[in-house]
């Protein structure tokens, strides 16, 4: 398949489509995931047109791996999370359901089920929210 200019990660790249930002350098972009599995759902996406890793050129795969350590870090921290989940899917058949290759980095408790994957819309106020506690750890 060929990658998709008009996925909805390329129009937020572009600010076309608007977003709730975390961090952003010159080749990565970490942002809230509008319909996160737990609170503090935090996505990060290359500025690379790539639908998967294996489109993925490797300068910005080590970008995003920086990228998505730091974040990582930042959410546990705002979100007093035990666990952090990092997942990243390559393919419908592994769940990929935007095919702009992304990371999901997702607060994790024992006890707490997570919500199912891209089922529901956050409020958006509290991803406001969400986006400032971990900007506030970013430091």
């Amino acid at each position: 398949m060929a990658y998709d200019q008009n996925n909805i990660f390329a129009k937020i790249l572009r600010k076309e489509a608007p977003c709730f930002p975390v961090y952003e350098d010159d080749m990565t972009l970490a942002f809230m995931d509008v319909m996160p599995q737990a609170e503090g759902h935090t996505l990060v996406i290359p500025k690379f047109p790539a639908e998967n890793l294996f489109d993925l050129d490797p300068e910005y795969a080590g970008a995003m791996a920086k990228t998505t350590k730091k974040i990582a870090a930042a959410v546990k921290e705002a979100f007093a999370a035990p666990g952090i989940l990092i997942a990243q899917l390559n393919g419908a058949a592994a769940g990929q359901t935007v095919f702009h290759i992304h990371t999901h980095i997702i607060p994790r408790s024992q006890g707490i089920d997570l919500k199912l994957h891209a089922r529901e819309l956050a409020d958006f106020e509290e991803l406001k929210r969400h986006a400032e506690r971990i900007r506030k750890a970013l430091g």
